[in-house]
């Protein structure tokens, strides 16, 4: 596999580290990355996300969801000091221990979650500032145009 330096680019530019991380973790990113627990992110309106993740057998307890530095990270610890025994004959149900970390884009934040039959929801909005909505400029009619005409006179 090819792979790129993206540091001649920071030399190079101002203000656009942004994008050039996300070209290195886009690069970056192995094909063989850990796919557990599987989640589902839906669009519920124009400006509204929701994050699923399946996370059966963990209680509230053992959930987290933290934002911090434009991601959320969402991980889970099952409690040490199951004092039952258990002696299973087939063990499908993985509770082990997980980290998912989604980047957020600007102007995204987290409204809530929700943990219920075993999925655990995020909620995100999409707040636009103001200032960055697109807006009507109203266009002045053009009436009597007033030249200021300076007459010339001949030196000579």
């Amino acid at each position: 596999m090819r792979t790129f330096d993206f540091a001649p680019m920071h030399r190079a530019t101002i203000g656009f580290d942004q994008i050039t991380d996300i070209m290195d973790r886009v690069m970056s990113k192995d094909v063989s990355a850990n796919t557990y627990p599987p989640y589902n992110i839906e669009k519920t309106a124009d400006d509204a996300y929701r994050i699923s993740i399946a996370v059966a057998g963990f209680s509230d307890a053992d959930l987290s969801v933290e934002v911090k530095e434009g991601a959320l990270f969402i991980s889970a610890r099952k409690a040490e000091g199951d004092s039952v025994e258990r002696s299973y004959l087939h063990r499908g149900i993985a509770t082990r221990a997980f980290e998912r970390r989604f980047h957020l884009a600007d102007h995204v934040r987290v409204t809530g979650a929700s943990h219920e039959d075993g999925m655990l929801h995020v909620d995100l909005t999409r707040e636009v500032p103001e200032a960055l909505k697109p807006r009507q400029i109203e266009i002045a009619r053009a009436g009597s145009v007033q030249k200021d005409v300076v007459e010339a006179k001949a030196v000579n």
